[in-house]
This record gives C-alpha cells, structure tokens and sequence, in this order.
C-alpha cells in the first residue's frame, strides 16, 4: 500500500489538532479567565484561548510538516511550546481517502496553512459560542484546496450528555464532509453579515440586495456555515475587516460542495505567503445563484472597496 500523498497526510493531521484546539477552547472557557487582552480596539480582542491554540496548531503542524508555510492571527513570541499543546494524531478516515490527482505531488514547500484560532473571539467573550470556530487552510498555488472547521461548541445548548463539538472538513475534488450539505429555501434571500463590525457600507450593500431577512452573527467560519446547512443564501460584508486566515478554510470547504466566494468586486482571494493578510475588497460567498447577488451589488459600495 503506497503511503498517503502529503495533502491528505497535512488534512489528515489538521482534523487531530483541530480537535485538540476545542478542547483547549472549552478548557479556557472552563477555568473562567479568558485573559482577554484589547488588540486594537474593544472589537479585536484577543483571549488566552487565541494564544495557546494558535501556539498548539502551528507548533504541532510544524513538528510534522516543516517545510510548510504557516500563518496564524496572532502575533506571538517564538516561545517553546509545552507537551501538552502538541497533537501528534490524525484522522483515519481522511487519509482512506484518495488524493486528486492533481494534488498527489505536492511538495511540503509548496503549501502555505492560514490559522484562524478562534474565530469569532468577540463572540466567544460574550457566552455566544456557537458563532467560535477554529479555522485550519491549506492553500497551494495562492488557492485554497482544503480546509478544517471545527466548531468546539456545536450542539452545546442541546443539554446534558449531548456531543459537543464537530469537525467539518473538505478537499477540492473530494467534496467536504461533517455536516449535512443543505441549501437555503428555494426563492428566498436570506443574507448572513457580521453582527460587530458594521458601517453604512456594509448596510447599504445589504439594503440593495432586497433581502426577505437579514442574519448578524460572528465569525466568518460560522458564516459559511450558514451557507452550506441552508440557513443563508448568501454572505456578504462589504468591508475590510476580514482576513485571509478567516476565509481560507471556508473557502476550501464552500468550493469543495461548488460553493463561490470572491471579495465585493468578484475577484477570487489569492494566498501565497506573500500576499497580504486583509481582505480589504470584502466577502460575497454563495452557496448557489452567486451571479444573482453579485450582480446587484451596487457599483458605489465597489468603487469604496479597494483590493
């Protein structure tokens, strides 16, 4: 039996360390201090959770794959990374499947991962738990080819003995698996935008679109959530908020059930480790009918958004 291509091997050991950073999200949230600390401002926040996940992710990733690329949120110092923070696992499943072929000789080199690890922080602060996800993408070529969310809070208002938390993941050309592809109600706009970074912009982007109702809720992973379980028919934020490593997952999962996401103007997310990290044009992501809602953006929300 040949061994399993280095894609699966790298999506394979992101689904273990995804799981392993819920654990620690939950833990964190447990012991009741968050250790909250303002980034820039009472909206970017940064918890204790975001730190030794992220430290938990990238180290345990690069233990295995050193050759790889990896960007995370936060800025950290280049600390040793304790034991107990190290996930050596990987899914079983994941690498029974067969890698595209297109994929198979992809060098360690070659990949960049985008670390989100805790999307939704604000969220997270404020007891909404099931907006947090953990974002892992794996990007070659400058594109998005797979992703891991894991929502470490899923089913957590089904009360006692219910299974908290799951891991959705996905690969293009195998599709994404972990939830039940769902598309939104035939006929209806329903359209999911952010809950705390709001303007006039990004109001007035939705105001034209017509929407029959209009969903805020945090994190970018948890919005493309709502695309693919048919809760939204479209995601759109026409502001400079988000960042590569909030889209770079989703986008893997969303086009692996042939999903569309670009920014506001319909130009695709590029993620080499050169590029920059803002996605300064905004995001419209679809499940389906993507043409419809990017037709009706309105040209003075695309001229105020500059790539």
């Amino acid at each position: 039996m040949a061994s399993p291509a280095l894609l699966m091997r790298v999506v394979a050991s992101a689904y273990s360390v995804a799981e392993k950073a819920a654990t620690i999200v939950r833990n964190v949230m447990a012991a009741g201090d968050l250790g909250i600390v303002e980034k820039t401002g009472a909206n970017d926040l940064q918890t204790k959770a975001d730190r030794l996940v992220q430290m938990s992710i990238c180290a345990s990733l690069a233990r295995k794959f050193p050759k790889v690329t990896i960007i995370g949120e936060e800025e950290l110092p280049a600390d040793e990374v304790s034991e107990e923070l190290i996930e050596d696992g990987h899914c079983e499943e994941i690498l029974k499947k067969t890698c595209p072929a297109q994929y198979t000789g992809i060098k360690e080199e070659e990949l960049v991962i985008w670390v989100d690890p805790l999307d939704g922080t604000k969220e997270y602060t404020e007891g909404l738990l099931d907006h947090v996800t953990v974002l892992i993408g794996i990007a070659y070529g400058g594109k998005a080819i797979a992703g891991v969310i894991n929502q470490p809070y899923y089913n957590y208002e089904a009360g006692a003995g219910a299974v908290l938390g799951r891991t959705i993941w996905g690969v293009l050309g195998i599709g994404a698996f972990g939830f039940q592809l769902t598309e939104a109600p035939a006929g209806k706009h329903i359209i999911v935008t952010t809950r705390s970074h709001s303007s006039t912009l990004v109001n007035d982007c939705i105001s034209a679109l017509n929407p029959d109702s209009v969903i805020r809720v945090g994190g970018a992973g948890n919005k493309i959530i709502q695309l693919i379980e048919g809760k939204a028919s479209a995601y759109v934020f026409a502001s400079p908020g988000c960042k590569k490593w909030d889209t770079c997952a989703p986008e893997a999962i969303l086009h692996a059930v042939g999903g569309k996401i670009t920014d506001i103007r319909g130009n695709s997310f590029q993620y080499n480790k050169e590029v920059k990290h803002m996605n300064s044009a905004g995001v419209l992501a679809t499940l389906r009918n993507y043409d419809y809602y990017a037709s009706r953006i309105p040209d003075t929300v695309k001229q105020s958004l500059v790539p």
